[in-house]
């Protein structure tokens, strides 16, 4: 079986060593995550770009085929593998609903479900980076718990805040049972709820925009034309605020006052790290599908939003001391509507539940519980072999024929084995070789479900994400900053596991643990093998 590192990148080593020759250390690294954001915006929309976005594709290194190498393209999965370099398969973090959540670790002031890091497996950047420099301080902050914990692995010494329908950000006690005192002040400040019944209007005059606003697909069929508008009633209107292109200027200003106040990157010959996943592009897509006007004004503002943050972040770093690194989580699909309007009678939707059903009531006359014994996630057929042997029923072979059945279920590409899948081709097959990364050996998944290309599950009518397929694996990736060559558009197929071993080469550091990526020797202003 041959392996995708030999065919992009040559083999990959058990660990990283020797910073970037000629490039001075820097002191701060800023990696940002923007929920959903796919390369095609940067072509569809970058020559209207003049902040942030902008400044990665002129003064940096911007890769536009990059691509999360796991199955399951979900928010909890992307983040913990963009700055560990491991897959699923390794971290453990596998789908959205067992990512963070913990009872056991409640928010500080409540506000929602509990929240820690520690299904999370191995380690991460943050992680190498305090082992070579135990004073190094870290910061990460997001509007989503997963978007804020999973980037540093499981570390607790750390800053580590998410936002919470109530208006304000805090964390949960595995980190700490108080909140900085600087947070306090910057919540205090209430800006969310000084928005309430203000509107989200469009930037530029409506005639400089190509998509149509009158979608009924979008929005699930209200609210679909510009003003959008927050509640007047403070609570609904903080909770709402989270979809709003302003939650991501809210979550750079909490970045900014944390940095100040942490002093991240003031101390020569130290390197600090600030994590920043920015959510509202996976908001606005997900509402608006990812062709709609309302996702192409939503990155003209992000731009501008993460361009005034780089600069402000400059007054307190210099950027010749400043590492900037940029990747998504996961891609999306259009509508299935959008997707197949010139192709009559195509399969949109795929519905598995009849199958499974008649599987779990067999499992029910025997007994047992068959939503137990026998589930179905995102492709995934979870099955129990214990309550399977208790009923009498040989699960192998009722595993064959609901595989069959969901074969023939229109807009399914394939069903395999998880065991058939080793023996793929796994450069050729990216299907088998993401399903592979994806799945734990103990997760008890032995039968996965794909759908054809732009084919949803059941149920969704959201624009969404989640599948193996190439629109949901794909983002861009960019670095910027001392090292990094200036104006570099890459084309070639790389993953988001190669952003950990790529930083890790140009800080100098010794991962703690064999990668799954390899290092990106064209990101740097001189490559060297």
């Amino acid at each position: 079986m041959r392996t995708l590192a030999l065919a992009l990148a040559g083999a990959a080593t058990a660990t990283v060593v020797g910073a970037q020759r000629g490039a001075p250390t820097p002191r701060l690294v800023v990696f940002v995550t923007v929920d959903q954001l796919i390369p095609d915006y940067f072509t569809r929309y970058g020559a209207e770009f003049t902040g942030g976005l902008r400044r990665l594709m002129t003064d940096g290194t911007l890769y536009v085929n990059a691509f999360h190498d796991h199955a399951t393209t979900e928010t909890a999965p992307g983040h913990a593998t963009v700055l560990s370099g491991r897959f699923p398969r390794s971290t453990n973090i596998v789908r959205n609903n067992v990512g963070v959540p913990d009872r056991d670790s409640p928010l500080v002031g409540g506000g929602g479900t509990g929240a820690s890091p520690y299904r999370f497996k191995g380690t991460a950047l943050a992680d190498w980076m305090r082992a070579a420099d135990p004073a190094t301080r870290i910061l990460s902050i997001s509007r989503k718990d997963r978007g804020a914990i999973l980037p540093v692995g499981r570390t607790k010494d750390a800053g580590v805040f998410w936002y919470v329908n109530d208006g304000r950000f805090t964390t949960s006690r595995w980190y700490a049972d108080t909140l900085p005192t600087w947070l306090q002040r910057f919540n205090a400040r209430r800006l969310p709820h000084a928005a309430a019944g203000t509107a989200w209007e469009l930037l530029r005059p409506a005639a400089r925009y190509a998509e149509p606003d009158s979608v009924p697909l979008e929005s699930t069929g209200s609210d679909f034309t510009f003003p959008h508008r927050l509640p007047a009633d403070t609570a609904r209107a903080t909770a709402a605020f989270a979809g709003d292109p302003r939650m991501d200027e809210l979550t750079l200003q909490a970045a900014l006052a944390g940095a100040e106040a942490m002093a991240l990157g003031r101390t020569p010959g130290r390197t600090d790290l600030l994590a920043v996943s920015l959510s509202t592009t996976d908001a606005v897509g997900h509402r608006y599908g990812p062709g709609s006007r309302e996702i192409h004004d939503h990155l003209l503002r992000l731009d501008r939003y993460l361009g005034a943050f780089l600069d402000s972040l400059a007054r307190l770093v210099p950027r010749q001391a400043t590492i900037v690194a940029l990747s998504a989580d996961h891609g999306v699909q259009p509508f299935p509507e959008v997707t197949f309007r010139d192709r009559a009678g195509a399969a949109l939707r795929i519905d598995v539940e009849p199958v499974l059903t008649r599987a779990q009531n067999a499992l029910r006359a025997r007994g047992v519980d068959g939503g137990l014994a026998l589930d179905f996630e995102y492709g995934m057929v979870f099955a129990d072999s214990a309550a399977f042997a208790k009923a009498g029923l040989p699960m192998d072979s009722v595993l064959r024929d609901i595989a069959g059945a969901i074969r023939g279920v229109p807009g399914v590409a394939r069903v395999d084995f998880v065991r058939d899948l080793a023996r793929a081709d796994t450069v050729a097959d990216a299907i088998a070789r993401r399903w592979l990364h994806a799945l734990p050996p103990d997760l008890g998944v032995p039968l996965v479900v794909t759908p054809a290309p732009g084919v949803y599950w059941q149920g969704v009518r959201i624009a969404t994400h989640g599948s193996p397929n190439d629109a949901d694996a794909r983002v861009p990736i960019a670095f910027m900053g001392p090292g990094f060559a200036r104006g570099r558009r890459v084309t070639r197929a790389v993953r988001t596991v190669d952003i950990a071993p790529t930083l890790a080469r140009r800080l100098g550091l010794v991962p703690a643990e064999r990668l799954d990526g390899v290092v990106l020797t064209d990101a740097f202003a001189t490559p060297r093998r």
